[in-house]
């Protein structure tokens, strides 16, 4: 019988991920100039922030949407991606920036992409289901790879990978 597969689980701190938005900013830098940046919530703030700040954007819009429920501190996906609260004053996205922290399954950006198809989706990280509907990158993560992002952890020990996968 086949072993099911591991969840993989990538912490990201908070030095890594502000090189890899900055990273992500080099790479935008020769595409502008942006008429302005819509920061998707609520993982792309940070990003958007360090992105905004280095390409000099001051025109900066949110979109708030949810694909994930959390029960129990356990996240799980939601049927489906759900807006919150749209961007205003981008219209078409003609001349915008979308930037969130991760491209998973693509739900958010699909939906987004209807609503701005102009505008120009980047993304720190990039999983190969949701790597299509993004336009730049910076790394990419196996699918079954879960991100941990700074503010989504504490400190606390680790059990080594070696120890993780053993089956008891």
């Amino acid at each position: 019988m086949a072993e099911a597969t591991k969840q993989k689980f990538f912490p990201v701190s908070w030095d890594e991920l502000h090189r890899n938005a900055k990273a992500l900013a080099w790479r935008l830098h020769a595409l502008g100039p942006w008429r302005g940046l819509v920061a998707i919530t609520r993982g792309g703030l940070v990003p958007a922030a360090v992105v905004a700040r280095e390409l000099e954007i001051r025109m900066i819009e949110t979109v708030a949407v949810v694909g994930y429920d959390y029960d129990d501190s356990n996240p799980q996906r939601s049927d489906e991606a759900k807006v919150l609260k749209g961007a205003s004053n981008v219209g078409d996205g003609e001349g915008w920036l979308v930037v969130d922290d991760l491209v998973d399954t693509g739900r958010t950006l699909e939906l987004l992409r209807r609503m701005i198809p102009k505008a120009h989706f980047a993304t720190v990280y990039a999983k190969p289901q949701g790597r299509p509907l993004v336009d730049t990158f910076v790394t990419e993560v196996s699918q079954d790879t879960w991100i941990y992002f700074p503010w989504d952890i504490e400190l606390q020990f680790a059990h080594p990978i070696a120890k993780q996968n053993k089956t008891e």
